[in-house]
């Protein structure tokens, strides 16, 4: 069981990433998915969580309106596209089923300049 989350960079303030995650050796669509970030200092926090079926989705208060989470299917693989970064989305981003596995992959840096 693997996850590999992709995407990230650095990106000055009000600008866009998309960010990637692939699985394998599993199916991706059998699980609800999240993204979660853990900023310099702080605790990780959930991001964005979808359900299986795509019925429900949620964002965090701070990023509600600017995220959006998404699944593939067919290509295994989830994406968090990210619109109007503030310098307080850095973070490194990681990806994981919902509730989440308890080992985590490598995350991907987000960096927002302002």
């Amino acid at each position: 069981v693997q996850l590999q989350a992709s995407g990230g960079g650095l990106v000055q303030a009000g600008g866009s990433l998309r960010l990637s995650c692939t699985a394998s050796g599993f199916t991706l669509g059998y699980y609800a998915i999240g993204w979660f970030r853990q900023a310099p200092g702080k605790e990780r926090e959930g991001v964005s969580c979808r359900s299986s079926d795509g019925g429900s989705i949620y964002y965090a208060s701070s990023v509600k309106g600017r995220f959006s989470i998404s699944r593939d299917n067919v290509r295994n693989t989830m994406y968090l596209q990210m619109n109007k970064l503030k310098p307080e989305d850095t973070a490194v981003y990681y990806c994981n089923a919902f509730p989440p596995f308890p080992s985590w992959a490598r995350g991907t840096q987000v960096t927002v300049s302002s």
